[in-house]
């Protein structure tokens, strides 16, 4: 998922706006998760980004998203940029 989300519409007000962002997030993840691991992979592991634009965009851990978007919100940002890469996790191996 690589998507610039807008912080204004004319019908739906901000809190509203925020908590349907934070859905698509969350379904996108869950769909994600729910797809076939490759071989030998041990969980499905993701690269975060996240910024005013694409630009600016920076590694962020994905438990920090929702936080993120939080602050999108209250520094009333006219838009800010998510990516979300699905990528195979190993465990490491105990020695």
């Amino acid at each position: 998922m690589k998507k610039t989300f807008l912080l204004s519409h004319p019908k739906i007000k901000l809190p509203r706006l925020v908590e349907a962002i934070k859905f698509e997030v969350k379904k996108y993840l869950r769909r994600e998760r729910n797809k076939t691991l490759p071989a030998g992979a041990d969980y499905w592991d993701f690269d975060c980004r996240f910024g005013a634009d694409e630009e600016s965009a920076e590694t962020i851990h994905l438990g920090a998203i929702n936080r993120h978007i939080d602050e999108a919100e209250k520094k009333e940002l006219p838009s800010f940029y998510v990516e979300i890469l699905a990528k195979p996790g190993f465990k490491k191996q105990a020695e």
